[in-house]
């Protein structure tokens, strides 16, 4: 007699056909007309994190093919990972709204996997939808640059401390190889490598649109996603429905002039947490505001030459340091942490500051890395001119440590060439006021202590993009969907209806 089986059958994938929709570029019918087969996510995860985002209840996942190089359509392709929740049908559907959370090179899959909860309104008319750029993430080919031993022999050294010319030599040889190994060790070489940018990102998106059966494009796009979304907006005006940029990157401004502005945004974000710390009774940096960045100078500092101990066999370098520092200014919920770990640093323990630095890196506890540093590097060498002046470089780290003083090594500054400047490839974007004649108004959203995209770089985007500004009052990176009910309901409301708020509109608190 044969057994009877009590285990409940997993389904296999559900492949659906609705596009071609909306226009079609000539030579491209064939990607936009595409099926995509919907199938259980946990295959596309590639890191300890994703495989447990990826086992969210009522996501489901697909492969998108476009090609490796849009000018020639008709030769390699790659592949784009794609997860959705469906709407729930608790409201008439208007269709997909597709998701960028930064970086460049963070996943939009990871982003959407938890965020069926965060809007019932928005769950009840789309169906959510978050991508991996192509070389990111569960896209494949990934860019692939350091092994995870290379990036914390990497992470160790503190070279970018010593501006001497040895050490600028030293880091410019690194700097190259690093370039050199990205190529090698990326699937499809220097090819894939000239095609990561965000003009082939909009591309992308355009495809998933269609084969997702969207005849325009709904978008939310944070931090480095904004520019995703200006540039996708300049390149298919006639195919935007509606688009919120929060946390915006400003179109004009050169990489030199973004760094220092985030370096501004950096210092404010201490200045703030310097202010609530001063008022706690156990903060690390005492009780007097004006001592603060100092206080926090003798502590870091000193790890350039004696790193402190972590306790898995890792050294905390300073550049660790800094980084976990820079990791908790993102938001006030890491504030705590932050001065916890500087008041284990006194006692030379660095394992909390490490926590936030591997949060930062992406390095999960089994000591593996995900490549979006990797990604991160290669999308900024093509969507930017390289820099070559060293006059200019100079000026540039002269100019961003007067704005984040508490990130002064105290050493000379070195005018290193950074990787860019021995990409294989040459840029294939660059910054620009965006031409957006035909496209329906955008809502940005700014916060007036953003740590890493300035306000104003909000109010530069909404006058360029033609759009609606929406402020909101606090120290954070980014706001949309994260509990503000002010932001949230405008937001919402927008992408609805297309209801813009009210001009000068401002949100605070929760």
């Amino acid at each position: 007699m044969a057994a009877c089986s009590t285990a409940e059958e997993t389904p296999g994938p559900v492949t659906e056909t609705k596009g071609p929709a909306g226009p079609v570029p000539a030579g491209l019918e064939k990607f936009y007309a595409q099926p995509l087969s919907w199938g259980e996510c946990a295959p596309y995860a590639t890191t300890s994190s994703t495989k447990t985002a990826f086992g969210v209840k009522g996501a489901e996942c697909a492969r998108l093919t476009v090609p490796l190089d849009y000018a020639k359509p008709d030769a390699e392709t790659i592949t784009i990972g794609v997860l959705r929740h469906r709407s729930d049908g608790s409201g008439e559907r208007i269709g997909s709204l597709l998701f960028n959370p930064g970086g460049p090179g963070a996943s939009g899959m990871a982003a959407v996997a938890g965020m069926a909860e965060s809007s019932p309104e928005l769950t009840s008319r789309f169906d959510l939808v978050g991508f991996d750029p192509r070389g990111v993430g569960a896209s494949q080919p990934q860019v692939r640059c350091l092994t995870d031993a290379e990036r914390d022999a990497e992470r160790a050294d503190d070279v970018e401390a010593d501006g001497s010319p040895e050490g600028v030599t030293k880091q410019e040889a690194e700097n190259k190889t690093f370039a050199e190994r990205c190529a090698e060790r990326t699937d499809h070489h220097a090819a894939m490598l000239a095609n990561v940018g965000t003009r082939d990102v909009v591309r992308d998106m355009d495809v998933l649109k269609s084969a997702l059966g969207d005849a325009k494009l709904s978008y939310v796009g944070y931090s480095y996603g904004t520019r995703i979304g200006s540039t996708y907006a300049e390149t298919f005006p006639q195919n935007v429905r509606a688009m919120v940029l929060d946390g915006a990157l400003d179109p004009e401004q050169d990489s030199v002039e973004s760094l220092v502005a985030q370096g501004e945004g950096f210092g404010k974000a201490f200045d703030e947490f310097v202010k609530w710390c001063v008022a706690e009774q156990d903060c690390a940096l005492g009780r007097d505001p004006a001592g603060a960045t100092k206080a926090y100078q003798d502590l870091t500092r000193p790890l350039i030459d004696n790193k402190a101990a972590v306790g898995d066999g890792r050294l905390l370098s300073y550049e660790d340091a800094t980084t976990g520092t820079v990791q908790a200014l993102y938001t006030q919920q890491l504030w705590d942490t932050l001065n916890s770990g500087l008041n284990a640093l006194k006692s030379g323990n660095g394992g909390t500051l490490m926590k936030l630095a591997d949060t930062y890196n992406e390095r999960g506890s089994d000591g593996r890395y995900s490549t979006t540093q990797d990604a991160f590097t290669a999308i900024r060498c093509v969507d930017d001119p390289r820099v070559t002046d060293k006059a200019k470089i100079l000026e540039s780290q002269e100019r961003y440590m007067q704005v984040a003083p508490f990130l002064d090594d105290g050493r000379p500054d070195g005018a290193a060439l950074d990787s860019c400047a021995f990409w294989p490839s040459p840029n294939t974007s660059e910054p620009h006021a965006p031409n957006v004649d035909g496209v329906p108004p955008v809502l940005v959203i700014s916060t007036t202590n953003d740590p890493a995209t300035p306000y104003e770089a909000g109010v530069n985007l909404a006058k360029a993009m033609k759009g609606s500004l929406l402020t909101y009052e606090g120290t954070q990176h980014t706001v949309f969907l994260q509990g503000v009910t002010c932001v949230d309901r405008a937001g919402a409301d927008y992408l609805i209806d297309g209801t813009l708020p009210a001009e000068g509109t401002r949100c605070a608190g929760k």
